[in-house]
């Protein structure tokens, strides 16, 4: 937990949930808040097992994955490749492309590239293509933003994406193995899921199960499933959609580290389903492997 990147809060928060749910279900674990030195602690302390509950750069992008695969610790979500195609919004939209998944309209801008020209009709959203939790994302609904939004995202980037907005529900489809768990609606207050919308209660209104027909259910639930195949997912992910008004569920992305937070959506969902928070952290840890075989 803990870790080098922006979203090192959230992940601790994740951590110290998980680290407390272990103690009660009486496992001998330790708590390892990852710096330079994460490879001979892992030695030093002789890891068995290893929960990442490392959000963002170095946790969610294959880097612990495939050091973990090297130094032979079975670990929990991703492997190295679908950790690393999936953090990148970028490579995981074209997949979605090339796989006939919805996914909104988009373009690419690249650092040094020279005047950021938009391609796409407002509004738009804009963000980095390697960071979560939020971090440098804004929706420009006037030209006059569209600069400062595009210099927001490039402060956590070198690539930025450029998303066609979508209006719709914003859902989390929840996967554990191939059972999709309850659907969860996200509505923020203030209309925009950012940072400060995400962790801090009461800025969200959470509807779980979705208010949605039986019909929509399953097209999130299969379009969920088809991700989860077409980036090599592992353990248990959330894949998020925005519903537009004609029951059509446009990708997002795919989150392979779903946060355990008080407010995390992934908990929300696990817990209508039936399924306690220790029983859940139980169940991750049931999913660990190496991403190689043997």
């Amino acid at each position: 937990m803990g870790g080098l990147s922006p979203e090192r809060d959230v992940s601790l928060e994740t951590g110290k949930a998980v680290f407390e749910a272990m103690q009660h279900k009486g496992l001998n674990a330790l708590a390892i808040d990852v710096d330079e030195h994460i490879t001979r602690v892992l030695t030093d302390r002789k890891v068995d097992l290893a929960f990442i509950a490392l959000h963002g750069t170095y946790g969610e992008d294959g880097a612990i994955q495939g050091l973990l695969d090297y130094l032979k610790i079975p670990y929990t979500g991703s492997g190295l490749l679908a950790s690393a195609v999936a953090f990148n919004k970028v490579m995981s939209k074209k997949l979605f492309q090339h796989h006939g998944i919805p996914t909104p309209e988009f373009q690419v801008l690249c650092k040094g590239q020279g005047e950021f020209q938009r391609s796409l009709d407002l509004p738009v959203v804009v963000k980095p293509s390697d960071q979560g939790s939020s971090i440098g994302v804004s929706i420009v609904r006037e030209d006059a933003h569209w600069h400062e939004a595009v210099e927001k995202a490039f402060a956590h980037s070198s690539e930025v994406l450029v998303e066609k907005y979508i209006e719709g529900k914003l859902l989390a489809i929840s996967m554990c193995g191939d059972r999709p768990l309850p659907i969860v609606h996200i509505i923020p207050r203030s209309g925009f899921y950012d940072y400060e919308a995400k962790y801090t209660p009461g800025k969200t209104q959470y509807i779980c199960p979705a208010d949605i027909s039986d019909g929509e259910a399953r097209q999130c639930e299969d379009t969920a499933a088809r991700v989860c195949r077409v980036l090599k997912a592992k353990g248990v992910p959330r894949v998020d959609v925005i519903l537009d008004s004609q029951g059509i569920p446009h990708v997002l992305e795919m989150n392979t580290i779903p946060g355990m937070t008080p407010t995390s959506l992934l908990p929300m969902a696990a817990k209508q389903a039936g399924i306690g928070f220790a029983d859940l952290v139980v169940k991750i840890l049931k999913h660990a492997q190496l991403d190689y075989p043997g």
